[in-house]
């Protein structure tokens, strides 16, 4: 059977990766896990999310599916933080024998609830239709990211993978400040990048894989296969861990990413890959956020915006003029582009007025008054008007990415990247 669980933490601890962790030791007194587990992260622009918006879903083979099942929610019941508005678990159970019947249905809504935007009562109708046994908690919200789980579960083939080495603290360690040697993770990715990669953030000298709430995790190494992250999991020096599990996921990938073939088209709380012209300098607004308008080939227009937490970054964004041609990658909220990457794809000409060159030595001719026309006070040359030059500018085509510190779950980094033809710049 598989089981899909979402929606079991909160904004001040606990996660649904962990319980999934658990949940691979203990559910081997009933059967065997099959393959890796999955950790599946949904749209990210879901307002009522409450951290990352990730589901687990796991694939055991039992003679005792209803010891399963019960063992699963009195784990959920026990473990999730009810107390909290926004924790509404859901748990859903695939018999074996409902794998093909369900296969091409959940792996449309898997699909969906990465890029578009689900009610929970559509999840409840799928469900209740299909006669999938299932439990609910509260108004059963994690239903949606259990079903979807579910779908990727039963269509790994269909879907780019990376996987992620997650090590869990010791419960009465739970809520106390990590203790990690800051050097060992740089070490780990000096040795291990570019097959693992968001491990530190090398401009700000910030370890990006160690989480600062409350919840269960103490690091997590994203990288291209098991082997890759393991071996840098075992590089890290730092308190004793519980446990730790290794996750298959869709981080890294950009399945999150929408095309579109207006401007007109776009939607809030949804991702995409746009391609425009830019129409205006960018400008710094209050908090340090650099915004500037693009244009599609119809006329529409869309702000896009490097926010504060992207850092250097925004430094690329400002040097952007009006007629550059752009390729954007992010999330869309309030009408405005949220820049996860961006490929800029040609730089329109610039140029200036500037003294005449004298054809004897080179150097610039100077006025020799209003209306006189230039003289070189060298050689005596003269020139009736100003030159036009192109300005050379100081910006390259290719693809850029926002740095570590401020990636997003599903934004696929530049090293995964094999685009040919394009000058890719990582950001590390």
């Amino acid at each position: 059977m598989i089981i899909g669980i979402d929606d079991t933490d909160s904004n001040d601890g606990m996660c649904t990766t962990y319980l999934g962790a658990l949940l691979l030791d203990e559910l081997q007194a009933y059967g065997t896990l099959e393959t890796l587990p999955l950790l599946i992260r949904l749209n990210p622009t879901i307002p009522y999310k409450t951290r990352g918006n990730a589901a687990v879903a796991l694939k055991i083979r039992t003679d005792c599916p209803e010891k399963v099942t019960a063992h699963v929610v009195s784990r959920i019941e026990e473990l999730a933080h009810m107390e909290c508005e926004k924790t509404n678990p859901g748990v859903v159970f695939i018999p074996e024998n409902d794998y093909d019947r369900l296969k091409p249905v959940l792996g449309n809504f898997f699909e969906k609830a990465v890029k578009d935007v689900i009610e929970i009562q559509e999840a409840k109708t799928l469900i209740s239709e299909l006669g999938i046994p299932s439990k609910g908690f509260k108004n059963g919200r994690g239903l949606i990211g259990s079903l979807a789980a579910c779908g990727a579960m039963l269509n790994l083939e269909a879907w780019d993978h990376t996987f992620e080495y997650l090590a869990y603290r010791q419960k009465e360690s739970w809520g106390t400040p990590r203790e990690v040697e800051k050097e060992s993770f740089f070490e780990a990715d000096r040795k291990t990048y570019p097959g693992t990669w968001d491990t530190v953030d090398l401009k700000s000298r910030q370890v990006v894989c160690v989480p600062h709430s409350g919840d269960p995790v103490l690091f997590g190494i994203r990288g291209e296969n098991p082997a890759i992250v393991a071996e840098a999991a075992s590089l890290i020096r730092a308190e004793p861990i519980e446990r730790f599990a290794v996750y298959r996921t869709n981080q890294g990938t950009d399945m999150h990413l929408l095309s579109v073939t207006s401007f007109a088209e776009i939607q809030d709380m949804h991702s995409y890959r746009l391609e425009g012209t830019v129409q205006a300098i960018p400008r710094t607004i209050t908090g340090g956020h650099v915004i500037f308008p693009i244009r599609d080939e119809e006329g529409n227009e869309i702000d896009c915006a490097a926010f504060e937490p992207t850092k250097n970054f925004r430094l690329l964004i400002r040097k952007l003029r009006p007629g550059d041609k752009v390729e954007l990658s992010g999330s869309v909220s309030s009408r405005t582009l949220n820049i996860e990457k961006i490929e800029i794809k040609t730089l329109t000409p610039l140029y200036k007025e500037e003294n005449p060159i004298c054809p004897n030595c080179g150097k610039h001719m100077k006025s020799s008054g209003r209306a006189q026309g230039f003289r070189c006070k060298k050689c005596g040359t003269h020139a009736v008007s100003k030159i036009t030059c192109e300005i050379k500018r100081d910006l390259v085509a290719g693809l850029y990415e926002v740095p570590p510190c401020a990636r997003r779950h599903l934004a696929k980094p530049l090293v995964r990247e094999q685009k040919s033809n394009v000058n890719i710049f990582p950001a590390r």
